[in-house]
């Protein structure tokens, strides 16, 4: 896993934390959820190619 994964998950982090409560103290908290939701789903998106890796290594180790 490269650090630079660990750094663009921290960065759309900081980013949706932003827009979430710019969002909430506008008066838009469904517009907030949504966004929070959006970001959450992001990084799971970037999260499954790693997790496959793990897995596809999990089964080199043990000969599955």
């Amino acid at each position: 896993m490269d650090v630079d994964l660990i750094f663009r998950i921290a960065a759309i982090g900081i980013i949706v934390a932003v827009l979430n409560q710019l969002l909430i103290r506008s008066g838009r908290e469904e517009q907030a959820l949504m966004t929070t939701l959006a970001g959450l789903i992001v990084v799971l998106m970037m999260m499954i190619s790693e997790i496959s890796n793990l897995f596809n290594t999990i089964k080199a180790v043990f000969g599955l």
